[in-house]
């Protein structure tokens, strides 16, 4: 039989590639064993009650979370307020809900470049080797030498406070994490018959990576992705914390703890409930990515 040259991999190839995740075994077999986790559905549950909410703020919301009522201002849970107000009379529980629509988007944002830039450098360091290899290696340990919450403030002092600016700074911030994995999965990868199979038939390198080598490393992926979160919403709840995340009068998680200090000796209710909300999303992240991971690992299988 001739070997096709056209660079169009025969459909056989293509499954041997993919393996299970291509009749869908893998995924709903992971599935499978997630739903008898009852911790994992019960965080589950709550993070799609956090993005429901942060989603339909605008209609959960009992007041305006920007609005000023000097009048009410420090008061305690009431039926007016159910979680009180700050010191400028605005409604807690509408800052909690709006607060929610910025630690998510920072989540999934800043992991969203992270991830991008991640994979792109790692399959490419993995794949290719040699002088792409040395460079990407070399940059893995520049960035991951600093620490990244002082790394985060040096980003963020020179690109000054701000959503955008923090979804930047918390993207170049993790995608270490990202490429040092995907590397090492593309080289080992790389070495299979059937990627060997695929190079020998004259597919493209561009073909073989996207095609071939970077399905097999998604389950890695999404989990680094699900772990990912919680670290960079405590990230900007900490930016937020010291001036240098989202600037007031936009509801944020880390700033309303930071302004509600001053008063915490005999109003506690002010700090507290931020200090829940961030508690609860990063538990929940935490675990499902915990549940995620072990679903996906193929070495826990039976």
């Amino acid at each position: 039989m001739p070997v096709p040259t056209d660079g169009n991999m025969p459909d056989q190839m293509h499954d041997m590639s993919t393996g299970e995740s291509a009749s869908g075994g893998f995924f709903v077999d992971s599935v499978v064993r997630m739903s008898g986790n009852k911790l994992v559905i019960l965080s589950l549950l709550v993070l799609a009650l956090l993005i429901v909410s942060a989603i339909f703020a605008p209609w959960l919301a009992p007041y305006d979370p920007t609005e000023q009522v000097l009048a009410d201002s420090l008061q305690g849970p009431g039926r007016k307020h159910l979680l009180g107000t700050d010191e400028m009379g605005r409604d807690i529980l509408s800052r909690i809900i709006y607060g929610a629509r910025i630690s998510l988007s920072v989540g999934f944002v800043s992991q969203l470049i992270a991830c991008s830039i991640g994979v792109l450098l790692g399959s490419l360091a993995g794949y290719y080797g040699g002088l792409a290899d040395t460079v990407v290696s070399r940059a893995i340990e520049i960035f991951a030498a600093f620490p990244e919450l002082l790394f985060a403030i040096g980003i963020m002092f020179v690109l000054g406070p701000g959503v955008i600016n923090v979804f930047i700074a918390l993207g170049l911030l993790s995608w270490t994490q990202y490429a040092r994995l995907v590397r090492g999965q593309v080289m080992q990868l790389r070495e299979m018959e059937y990627t060997q199979a695929c190079i020998v038939c004259g597919g493209s390198n561009a073909r073989i990576i996207v095609r071939h080598l970077l399905p097999n490393c998604m389950s890695t992926i999404i989990v680094l992705v699900t772990l990912g979160i919680p670290g960079a919403i405590l990230t900007e709840a900490s930016l937020s914390y010291i001036g240098l995340g989202v600037q007031p009068p936009t509801a944020s998680w880390g700033q309303m703890i930071s302004t509600a200090q001053q008063y915490i000796s005999f109003y506690p209710y002010y700090s507290i409930t931020p200090g829940v909300a961030i508690i609860i999303t990063v538990l929940a992240f935490n675990i499902f990515g915990d549940g995620l991971r072990d679903a996906l690992d193929p070495r826990l299988r039976d």
